[in-house]
């Protein structure tokens, strides 16, 4: 295994450990006005992510910087075809962070509500898009032989990229509810199991046409790709079981396999794409591959040896984190910090 591999299957973990932790932090944002009755319900729900979702981004900045430092000309050429999407993306998670910190600020019900909007907005819109985004890398897109995207917004906003979009939103939906279940008091964790089976349904529906027109689509579950067709069928055995263990009473057992689904989902993506990065629609030669598109040998030594040094530090601050703020969080005003 060379160390172009390697940074393609860490970029690949971190973009799992994105998905799958930021997944529930917008999928709880997605729910705060639905789920939450009353002022204090609503800062019961914040407070369930409130210590956690800022370091839940982290790990998006770090898979960004790994592929520029890794893969520069995929950095070069997603960043600049997507631009505008990313502009889009960042302004609704500036909203979203300003939005967390600002509704408490004043006793105002009105001036609440509207940032709890604007925290659904934050992480609707960031939801919708990464999986317009996922959506394009599986389908591709108009990369020249210079490696240059040609088209603008319009062109990556297509069927099959929206359907994309709409199954992040309804997975990371339903993950949120599933994270609230073993988060919040028991009253309001009964709604959002209901809200979290809800959401499954939806979210099965989707996959299963999204799925079915992948298989036309792109070549990411054919022969032509078949490592990803193993993921693929795992990540449908746990979506299925999280909705059986939903009916069962099984929360966290169904926490674990909406994990699973959203993790697995991912790796099937990557391991589709595989040694592929980017896709050319205009030519498959065109396309940006692990070697291609990497830096130079040295570089990639020198990120590895980081890396090695690095990565189980922060994974171990992360582990800890959600150790100290594992209790369930109760709708008492005298303990609420967000």
């Amino acid at each position: 295994m060379d160390l172009n591999t390697i940074w393609f299957i860490l970029i690949t973990v971190l973009f799992v450990g994105f998905f799958f932790l930021e997944g529930f932090d917008y999928g709880v944002g997605i729910l705060l006005p639905f789920l939450g009755k009353k002022d204090v319900e609503r800062r019961a729900i914040i407070n369930t992510i409130g210590p956690v979702w800022d370091g839940n981004e982290v790990w998006m900045i770090t898979a960004g910087g790994a592929m520029f430092a890794s893969f520069p000309h995929v950095y070069a050429t997603l960043f600049s075809g997507f631009y505008l999407a990313l502009v889009l993306m960042l302004v609704a998670l500036i909203l979203r962070g300003v939005a967390f910190e600002y509704r408490s600020l004043r006793e105002d019900p009105v001036w609440r509500n509207r940032w709890d909007w604007a925290i659904f907005i934050g992480s609707l819109l960031p939801a919708l898009l990464w999986g317009v985004a996922v959506g394009n890398l599986m389908r591709g897109f108009a990369i020249d032989a210079d490696m240059n995207y040609w088209g603008g917004l319009l062109p990556i906003l297509n069927p099959y990229s929206i359907l994309g979009g709409l199954v992040f939103v309804a997975l990371f939906t339903m993950h949120g509810a599933n994270f609230l279940t073993l988060k919040i008091e028991p009253k309001m964790a009964a709604r959002a199991k209901e809200a979290g089976f809800k959401a499954w349904m939806v979210a099965t529906v989707l996959t299963v046409i999204f799925v079915g027109w992948t298989f036309f689509e792109t070549d990411i579950l054919t022969k032509a790709q078949i490592n990803g067709l193993v993921p693929a069928l795992l990540a449908a055995v746990t979506l299925l079981a999280t909705g059986w263990l939903h009916r069962q009473g099984k929360s966290g057992w169904a926490f674990i396999c909406g994990s699973l689904t959203i993790v697995l989902a991912t790796v099937m993506v990557f391991m589709g794409l595989f040694p592929r990065i980017l896709i050319s629609s205009l030519d498959p030669a065109y396309s940006l591959t692990i070697y291609n598109a990497a830096a130079s040998p040295y570089t990639l030594k020198v990120m590895t040896i980081v890396a090695a040094i690095f990565v189980p530090i922060v994974l171990l601050y992360q582990i800890w984190t959600y150790r100290v703020f594992r209790h369930r969080v109760k709708a008492d005003p005298k303990t609420l910090v967000y």
